[in-house]
């Protein structure tokens, strides 16, 4: 049995990242509880979702990292409102610089995957489950009319 989602480093490091979005809201002025606050939120959700969601699948991973660009865009308005301390959204950035990394690395794994997995057909299976869904079993007849 492979590794689930949550024994990726690339989920963990998406809910520390979760967690600290979590944290650094908490001390948004009361003024951006229905704008910012929740646009920063959703975003740090929607990456952990994402990964969750798309556990082997390219396309949710590219929704994660678009929410880590939200968030990349959230800090300087932040910076520019002076909510926050410098250090602590420098900690912000870098931490969604890793996030960043380590959600590129698995698209690029799951690239090198699905290289593996061609078939002459052109055919690539995104997951295990399309690979059964694409290949006959045994046992099952093979409908001529298609070939």
């Amino acid at each position: 049995m492979g590794k689930g989602f949550e024994d990726l480093e690339v989920y963990q490091e998406a809910r520390v990242l979760r967690r600290r979005v979590h944290k650094l809201t908490r001390l948004l002025p009361s003024e951006e509880r229905n704008v910012l606050f929740q646009q920063m939120r959703r975003a740090a959700l929607s990456v952990t979702n994402n990964i969750a969601e798309g556990h082997g699948s390219r396309s949710y991973l590219y929704r994660s990292r678009g929410s880590v660009c939200e968030l990349q865009d959230d800090i300087p308005a932040c910076e520019d409102e002076g909510y926050f301390k410098k250090e602590h959204l420098d900690d912000l950035r870098a931490q969604t610089g890793t996030v960043m990394k380590l959600i590129n690395g698995y698209i690029g794994y799951l690239d090198r995957m699905l290289a593996k997995q061609s078939r002459p057909s052109g055919h690539l299976p995104v997951n295990p489950s399309d690979a059964q869904r694409i290949r006959p079993s045994p046992n099952q007849p093979v409908d001529q009319s298609t070939r």
